[in-house]
């Protein structure tokens, strides 16, 4: 009978929800410095990737999320500007967060993952759904979490990582962890350059104008001042030079240079009953635009960003669980386009947990105070219900909200003064089974998204307006396969993901959104031998004028662990990207390159 009513759901139901093939762990707060995620587990859809899925992907940020979640990237290619979709959303809807920080550019509101080294984070998270009230500004569509772990019991190693491939791409990684009874530390680096001249799929041309390197320095640190206090710190800093590649039928000698500055300073005091941590954080970005790479004539743009923040924690009786956050931001901006504006920001969270046996549910609003505008009261509640042993489901619904960027604002020609912040009502409903080798998530969502800002073309140049009304309905289903027999392992992941987003106003389909997406990863392992392949398909997209066709892209690749010798693991793994490629060329959006090559050889002693 219960497995009648598993069918009768999984089909009749119009969401699921699928777990990673690597289970998402609870880490001690000691280890995490993003505590929030361990309470948002209970009712919204994560997606945890692990160092051994990063490996898969050790050059390339965009691919992957592209190969591992439902996100759609809008990429410019290889080592250039790449912004995620999510749920339909757009990327300034998409909060960012690293170590509990959301990092979002104040300029355009978003975070360019071109900028982004895999080699600085040790987890990365996807939390799919609104969280305005835990992340602030722009958590519309969903939060991606990048994390760095601090383990008090972890030996030394070091570790060091090449990589050289097609294109002449190169990337070197060290990374050395230690620790003592009261010290935890990371630290390492990584350099990734490449030359990126592929030729383009059926065309006689090569990209002569993509070459890009940039370094990204790390380090973070805690020592525990007693068993129950903690100081942590965490430093990363990005520096990138890469050439804008050219379109098919526009050519390009364009450079952007850019860096970004990040340094969080925490204490954190964990008791029987209550946890507090006290945060202090300085964030810089800064970049500058060459519209002919032969000269020097540039535009450039800076904003720092200082951030004090509070996190209280009390655990009631009867499985109750009080939370504040109380934060306050300052942000001052200077630019060629956008002169020097400021903004202050203050915002106070409060959030009620309790668990009434196999119930569990959260109540939680949010209060901002923001320089120049009326921010609106933002909520959520969410509810997690364990029916069964392997069935569970969840309901959350929420409002959630973004205010415009400095480049909406100010940006000669065409800021508008006039904006006010976005709004936006979602509701999720998700099932989660899940067996000892096999697991299926669905989930179902609603989004409505109001004044909506938009960039549009008037009197000879863009402006934006709030003028947009947003409907975004879809649903994604997920479903892992994993098994270990002898000498013998198979995995299995598959995503699907569907997304219908249109503008009220027409009733079209909003543009760098496919109705369509899915992706497989699959991996068997014999002894010391991996062999992997990814697979990913990209449905029909609405851009600008034009639409980008359907297409298809896979990986494979294979994988040896060596022997011990002389207290030194090596592994050594070959892939093959695009393996299979039938992306479209369009002019409005740079080629995807050919079938190509990456070696990679990683050292730990």
């Amino acid at each position: 009978m219960k497995k009648r009513i598993y069918i009768f759901v999984l089909l009749c139901c119009p969401c699921i929800t699928l777990a990673q093939l690597d289970s998402i762990q609870l880490l001690d707060e000691v280890v995490l410095s993003d505590v929030k995620l361990k309470s948002l587990r209970v009712s919204h859809k994560l997606t945890t990737l692990t160092d051994s899925i990063l490996n898969q992907q050790p050059t390339n940020t965009t691919n992957l999320f592209a190969f591992n979640s439902n996100i759609y990237f809008k990429e410019n290619g290889f080592g250039m500007v790449s912004s995620p979709s999510f749920r339909g959303t757009s990327a300034s809807q998409t909060a960012v967060l690293w170590n509990g920080i959301n990092i979002n550019s104040q300029l355009n509101g978003q975070t360019d993952f071109g900028a982004l080294s895999l080699a600085g984070f040790d987890q990365i998270t996807i939390k799919s759904g609104g969280g305005s009230v835990q992340h602030g500004s722009g958590a519309i569509g969903g939060s991606i979490h990048l994390n760095n772990n601090l383990d008090f019991s972890s030996p030394l190693k070091n570790t060091v990582q090449l990589n050289y491939g097609s294109f002449n791409t190169k990337q070197l990684t060290y990374k050395v962890t230690a620790s003592t009874k009261r010290l935890a530390l990371n630290v390492g680096f990584n350099r990734l350059s490449s030359d990126n001249d592929y030729e383009f799929i059926g065309k006689d041309k090569v990209n002569t104008n993509g070459a890009f390197n940039n370094t990204t320095f790390f380090a973070n640190l805690g020592y525990a001042l007693s068993d129950t206090d903690i100081i942590k710190y965490y430093t990363n800093t990005f520096v990138g030079e890469r050439e804008l590649s050219a379109t098919l039928v526009a050519p390009s000698k364009s450079k952007y240079n850019d860096v970004h500055f990040r340094h969080l300073l925490e204490w954190q005091h964990i008791g029987n009953k209550y946890t507090s941590a006290l945060k202090f954080a300085a964030l810089k970005e800064e970049f500058k635009y060459f519209e002919n790479k032969e000269n020097d004539n540039f535009s450039f743009g800076n904003v720092q960003q200082f951030i004090a923040k509070h996190e209280f924690e009390y655990k009631l009786p009867k499985h109750i669980k009080l939370n504040s956050i109380i934060e306050y931001n300052t942000f001052k901006g200077e630019g060629s386009s956008f002169g020097n504006p400021k903004r202050n920001a203050f915002s106070t969270t409060l959030m009620f947990q309790q668990k009434i046996n196999k119930l569990t549910y959260n109540l939680s609003a949010r209060q901002d105070v923001t320089t120049g505008f009326k921010s609106p009261l933002v909520f959520s509640a969410d509810v997690n219900c364990k029916l069964t042993k392997d069935y569970s489901i969840t309901l959350n619904a929420s409002k959630n909200y973004r205010v415009p960027t400095f480049n909406d604002l100010y940006w000669q020609p065409g800021g508008n003064l006039d904006l006010v912040p976005e709004t936006s009502y979602q509701a999720d409903f998700g099932q989660e089974l899940k067996f000892k080798s096999i697991q299926f998530l669905l989930n179902a969502y609603y989004i409505r998204i109001n004044d909506m800002i938009q960039w549009t073309p008037e009197n000879g140049f863009w402006s934006p307006k709030n003028i947009n009304e947003v409907e975004s309905i879809g649903a994604e289903f997920e479903t892992s396969f994993s098994k270990r027999f002898g000498n013998h392992s198979i995995k299995t992941d598959i995503k699907y993901s569907f997304t219908s987003t249109r503008n009220l106003k027409d009733k079209t389909q909003l543009i760098y959104v496919p109705k369509h997406k899915g992706n497989i990863n699959m991996a068997y392992g014999f002894k010391k031998i991996t062999l992997f392949y990814q697979y990913l398909y990209n449905g029909q997209v609405n851009i600008i004028g034009d639409i980008l066709k359907a297409y298809k892209v896979s990986n494979a690749g294979i994988g040896y662990k060596f022997k011990h010798l002389k207290k030194i693991d090596y592994s050594l793994s070959f892939k093959v990207n695009n393996l299979l490629n039938t992306y479209y060329e369009n002019v409005a959006l740079r080629p995807m390159p050919n079938r190509n090559y990456n070696l990679q050889l990683t050292l730990n002693f």
